[in-house]
């Protein structure tokens, strides 16, 4: 559950802006679209795989970028 702490002084659209940040941080909006309609089982999966497949991806890239910057600051 998403919770803020409003100090004295700080304005209500600071801590909409925080607050808003934070649902979007903790990804409860998606959880509300994903969850108002009936996702079958086969879809679910699916969903996850190519997620996982989004992070090797990611994973991978990473990797490589900090191995070319190892190799230029190498020469």
């Amino acid at each position: 559950m998403a919770r803020i702490v409003v100090r004295e002084g700080d304005s209500i659209e600071k801590a909409l802006k925080q607050f808003k940040r934070l649902c979007e941080k903790e990804g409860l909006r998606r959880d509300i679209k994903r969850s108002s309609y009936y996702e079958k089982p086969s879809e679910q999966r699916r969903r996850r795989k190519m997620q996982q497949l989004r992070e090797r991806r990611k994973a991978i890239a990473r990797a490589e970028k900090t191995t070319e910057k190892a190799k230029a600051r190498a020469r």
